[in-house]
């Protein structure tokens, strides 16, 4: 079994959205990837509908990272989502205005080194709803610097109902030396985080824990997976999180309900 595996993980029963099937299916790329942040640097026309971000700083392409798996400087740290933006964003969702902002930089970033990938934040925001609502999964509270406190750490992955994969960091990020767990607000596996994990908010390390370094290193995976502005793109992406189809079709039924709200 390959990927993530965040879903064999996940600290979260699946969100219960009042969305049929047939809007998930038809509307998973229309809504979920072209309600996108704009970056002050574009220059092309920017898809409708959409939902504008004004940012500021040098958001340009990064060498060391992409598709290669490698961890990058950090970029989202030079990054600032408009705060009116982010607030009224919060407001309409529901999620935490600390989530909001490391959704919306993660997408900026991503649409500066990977312009043909077109992951939108409210597709990470599906994402970490359906992992952790946020960071705020048992009660934890998402802090100003983006850190759930408590942390966040999902099951030992032992193959009681979910997949058996041995320990694989000492026990380093999930505390566990003999199985591994689930990681953080996006619910990253050590392996995983080896991998793929960054410093988003260029603070000199690289952590799961951390959502604005999370959300950054989740969009980077996902756009491993290919170009995620067509529906088939889109849903192969999602399915690499975390493959199941339910899983899919939930994290869609949950970001079309952002970009809904978003309007």
């Amino acid at each position: 079994m390959s990927g993530n595996r965040a879903g064999s993980a996940r600290v979260l029963t699946r969100a219960a959205v009042a969305l049929g099937i047939a809007l998930v299916v038809v509307a998973a790329v229309w809504l979920t990837n072209l309600s996108r942040v704009s970056t002050a640097q574009r220059s092309e026309p920017v898809e409708a509908p959409t939902t504008a971000v004004e940012v500021s700083g040098d958001v340009g392409p990064e060498t060391g990272g992409g598709t290669t798996g490698t961890a990058p400087a950090p970029a989202s740290a030079r990054v600032r989502v408009d705060e009116a933006w982010s607030t009224r964003i919060a407001g309409a969702t529901g999620i935490p205005k600390r989530a909001v902002d490391a959704y919306a930089a993660a997408e900026l970033v991503i649409d500066a080194e990977q312009p043909g990938c077109g992951v939108g934040w409210n597709t990470l925001a599906g994402i970490g709803a359906i992992e952790t609502d946020h960071g705020r999964h048992g009660g934890a509270v998402l802090g100003d610097d983006g850190f759930p406190m408590p942390a966040i750490r999902g099951p030992q992955l032992d193959g009681n109902g979910n997949a058996a994969i041995a320990d694989t960091d000492g026990g380093a990020w999930d505390g566990d030396t003999v199985w591994d767990r689930a990681v953080g607000p996006m619910q990253f596996i050590p392996d995983t985080w080896s991998r793929w994990g960054t410093d988003a908010n260029g603070d000199g390390a690289s952590d799961p824990n951390q959502i604005d370094d999370a959300a950054l290193a989740a969009a980077r995976y996902l756009c491993h997976s290919g170009e995620m502005s067509s529906v088939d793109g889109w849903r192969a992406a999602i399915f690499s999180y975390n493959h199941l189809d339910t899983y899919v079709d939930d994290v869609a039924a949950v970001a079309n309900s952002y970009a809904l709200a978003a309007g």
